[in-house]
């Protein structure tokens, strides 16, 4: 029984690996175009420096254990060296703010936060009281990484476009999630399982809501392209419609036919009261923008 329960674990633990793997080179497209463009843009740091911390954690988890942690000490060692030349890309193309920004929080978190809890650990705490303080540690650092897809989710119930929650991403992080889950619970570690049902979970709500907005929802962005095609197309119809003079009043219509030898005075004062009259053009287009602006 127990020789099948290693050869369980070896199994889930190989998946985990290669899984994992994947899910860390994910990213690598995003640092392609920010080497091409010399820029990091609108993107941010902290993804990838939580990362690292994350690896951290479990490498140095992992190592209280004896011998049955071995495949989560490989994985997160590739994970800490991906992860390191993620943050190494990032802050060389980074603006100064970003960049001072990035160090900062790579100080506070990978260095003196983790410095604290390596000192804590060996100095308070030995065998599996050790084991079960970092395990505390390990679950509520992962967790709250698994809950920040949290947000993404409300953008793209309140957008409905899944244009930033890629399903291939979803899946092999719900894939991810599943396999470590039961890699957990072949070794019997109730640390390493837990964060993972959260994982599988909100893994398995992307999915289910990418199907839902990408098939059955209209995206509120087309319904934007499609009003403001609408105001674009009213614009052009007033541009059109300036032609046709402005509106006749009931009482004009019932005033005799033109003099045509009107005194030149009677003519210019004529013209300085039409000149007064509203542009239908510009009235359109100011009752088109006041529309807009509400």
């Amino acid at each position: 029984m127990a020789l099948t329960h290693n050869v369980w674990a070896f199994v889930f633990g190989i998946m985990g690996n290669i899984i994992s793997f994947v899910v860390f080179l994910a990213p690598v497209p995003t640092f392609v175009r920010i080497c091409k463009k010399k820029s990091t843009e609108g993107f941010q740091s902290i993804p990838y420096v939580s990362a690292l911390f994350s690896a951290m954690l479990w490498i140095y988890y992992a190592m209280q254990k004896d011998g049955s942690g071995f495949l989560l000490i490989t994985i997160n060692a590739v994970g800490l060296v991906i992860e390191t030349i993620y943050i190494v890309l990032f802050v060389t193309y980074a603006n100064k703010k970003t960049r001072v920004s990035t160090l900062k929080v790579l100080g506070l978190l990978n260095f003196l936060g983790f410095a604290a809890i390596v000192l804590v650990c060996e100095l308070l705490t030995k065998g599996s009281t050790r084991e079960k303080v970092l395990g505390g540690i390990c679950v509520g650092f992962s967790v709250s990484v698994f809950a920040a897809p949290l947000s993404i989710m409300r953008v793209v119930v309140r957008t409905r476009s899944v244009e930033f929650m890629p399903f291939s991403l979803s899946l092999f992080l719900t894939i991810s999630a599943v396999t470590w889950l039961f890699y957990g619970l072949a070794i019997k570690d109730f640390y390493v399982a837990l964060p993972n049902v959260l994982g599988a979970f909100l893994g398995a709500v992307q999915m289910i809501l990418y199907i839902i907005f990408k098939y059955y929802k209209t995206p509120v962005a087309e319904k934007t392209d499609k009003s403001k095609a609408v105001s674009d197309h009213s614009i052009d119809i007033a541009k059109l419609t300036t032609v046709i003079p402005a509106p006749i009043s009931d009482s004009a219509v019932h005033q005799p036919p033109v003099n045509h030898n009107v005194p030149e005075t009677q003519i210019q004062v004529t013209e300085v009261k039409s000149q007064n009259i509203t542009d239908p053009k510009d009235q359109i287009n100011k009752d088109v923008e006041n529309q807009s602006q509400v």
